[in-house]
């Protein structure tokens, strides 16, 4: 006969543990272990496992017949991109991002364009009231009668309406709020979204209909809830961006149908959120051409090339302690430039406050924008601007030698694309770079170099 015990399970990583603690062994996070009823497996006579009836056979992967549709996009091209092309049926998506960032509101969008295109949709939410929803729907100009609204947290009811209504997607807003009757545990414990989301997988996989979730994030920024909640899903997607500014960035962490290296861009509006064709030029045109301290970094979102704007600030500090800070590129890669700077170029900077920041509230983690850091604090310590028709890109080694990156020519592409007469690279990659479209490639061994060549403009216009 089966028996019952308690069991302590972490909402951080889904350790389980025999007894409470308050700071959990594996993750070292405190005050998440919650107490779980877990069920024993009956034992058995002969302390064998039971038979098994097998109700499903393997076939060889060449008699495996494809549907008839493998995918259908949507109007939404910046999340087709993401995606990989469309929508799945039967895949799984995770939506992740902070609380306010659009994560409802793109869903809602989404729900809109394809229920106006292939059918009905059914949009759960168990956060908001029918009349709240359909406040956000007349906001954002959404009057789809194939767009069926469901106020809704259990899991029973929610999967009893996606069996009778057989929709073209399911959305459930969000996996935190659902509870399934058969877990004794409250909404949002890692036993109740573990249960829910396996749940809505198997229902997924059976009907064919694709259902996207939207998930909390913790103060870190990951999906809060057990580990196994990302393990499970087809697709993980991050919506990121600062709140206070317009622009936000759709990201795939895991995609089983698709490129985790695709990026869409989208801006806030009042009318929801808003496809950006053209980010390069959006994140430049308010750029001051002749501004010290500022550069043009070419840099990689995923395939896509965008040309963004960094700035510098050097200012005398005290000498004691200099105050450094940055926004949209890590601290830690901050610093080891300024030190580079000091060491190989001769900036003497450790007497004075640096501040970056990366314009448009992106953050850029690829070592390319190496680079235009770099030559952005010596343009602010020299207080003498870049040229205007200059961008540039490149991987700033601790010898003060300028590394190659990925993919150059779609770099160079995209800043001839904008006007930007002269592209500064490594001179590994110069000679693979082909002149076109009037950008012609500059190329510099070594960052002391690179901050010459960049500086020469405003020499010899004086």
């Amino acid at each position: 006969m089966a028996r019952s015990q308690r069991r302590f399970v972490c909402e951080s990583c889904g350790a389980v543990q025999p007894r409470w603690m308050g700071k959990c062994p594996e993750c070292g996070e405190w005050n998440t272990l919650v107490e779980t009823i877990v069920q024993d497996a009956p034992p058995t006579v002969s302390g064998r496992a039971p038979e098994t009836v097998l109700s499903s056979r393997p076939q060889p992967v060449t008699d495996i017949a494809l549907s008839g549709d493998q995918r259908y996009p949507v109007p939404m091209e910046e999340l087709n991109r993401v995606l990989g092309g469309g929508i799945v049926p039967g895949g799984v998506v995770l939506i992740g991002g902070d609380p306010g960032i659009g994560k409802s509101t793109l869903l809602l969008q989404l729900a809109d364009q394809v229920a106006r295109a292939y059918g009905p949709v059914l949009y759960a939410s168990g956060e908001e009231s029918l009349h709240q929803l359909k406040m956000r729907a007349e906001r954002l100009g959404i009057r789809t009668p194939n767009l069926l609204m469901l106020a809704e947290t259990r899991l029973e009811q929610i999967m009893g309406h996606v069996e009778q209504t057989r929709p073209r997607m399911t959305i459930v807003d969000s996996i935190q709020a659902v509870y399934a009757d058969g877990v004794k545990s409250t909404a949002g414990s890692v036993t109740q979204v573990r249960e829910s989301a396996a749940a809505l997988l198997r229902q997924a996989k059976e009907l064919d209909v694709p259902t996207f979730l939207v998930g909390h994030v913790t103060k870190t920024g990951a999906i809060a809830g057990p580990r196994v909640l990302e393990h499970i899903v087809d697709a993980v997607l991050y919506l990121e961006g600062e709140r206070f500014h317009s622009f936000r960035l759709l990201r795939s962490v895991k995609n089983r149908y698709g490129s985790t290296n695709e990026v869409g861009v989208f801006e806030m509006r009042e009318n929801g959120l808003v496809e950006v064709t053209n980010p390069s030029q959006v994140f430049l045109e308010e750029r001051i051409g002749q501004a010290t301290g500022s550069t043009v970094a070419v840099t990689m979102e995923g395939t896509r090339p965008i040309l963004v704007e960094v700035q510098a600030l050097v200012s005398q500090g005290n000498p004691e302690r200099p105050y450094r800070t940055c926004n949209g590129i890590d601290y830690n890669r901050m610093v080891l430039l300024i030190a580079v700077l000091t060491k190989r170029v001769g900036l003497r900077l450790s007497s004075q406050d640096v501040f970056v920041n990366v314009v448009g509230g992106l953050r850029i983690n690829e070592p390319a924008v190496d680079l235009a850091v770099a030559v952005a604090i010596a343009s602010s310590f020299y207080n003498r601007p870049v040229m205007a028709d200059l961008a540039m890109f490149g991987e700033v080694g601790l010898a003060g030698e300028l590394r190659s990156v990925g993919q150059p020519e779609r770099r160079l592409r995209e800043a001839a694309k904008l006007g930007f007469g002269r592209v500064l690279v490594p001179r590994a990659a110069q000679s693979a770079l082909l002149r076109g479209d009037g950008t012609e490639p500059l190329g510099a061994r070594s960052l002391a170099d690179a901050v010459s060549l960049a500086l020469a403009g405003d020499q010899d216009e004086s």
